[in-house]
């Protein structure tokens, strides 16, 4: 085989990979945000916040995808003492910081989830 059709079959291996790869992350994300919205409602997130008008409307997270990065929404899921800290927040009662007990799985699953609503 020529140094030529090797290179050209590696280049068309790597497109491959990439093209199939990039498909699969996709699908990934999507497992994830629907994985996250199942632990949003078994930790029963609804009852002191809001999406789409379900739940405490007092703490809506709508749109909290464009407002915090994703670190962000993590460090609320699991330190939200330090966050309504640092955010200078007044809310009664504050968020419980109980969720950092949850699987690492579930707790990415749950920003990623959060994370989409935009």
């Amino acid at each position: 085989m020529s140094k030529l059709t090797t290179a050209r079959t590696l280049f068309l291996a790597a497109i491959v990979l990439l093209v199939g790869g990039t498909k699969s992350l996709a699908t990934a994300g999507q497992d994830d945000v629907k994985k996250g919205e199942q632990v949003y409602a078994a930790q029963k997130c609804q009852q002191c916040h809001s999406i789409a008008g379900k739940g405490k409307k007092q703490n809506p997270l709508d749109g909290v995808g464009k407002k915090l990065s994703t670190d962000e929404i993590k460090q609320w899921i699991v330190d939200p003492v330090a966050m309504a800290k640092k955010a200078e927040s007044k809310k009664k009662p504050p968020m419980q910081n109980k969720y950092s007990k949850l699987p690492a799985a579930d707790i990415d699953a749950l920003v990623a989830y959060m994370a989409s609503l935009k």
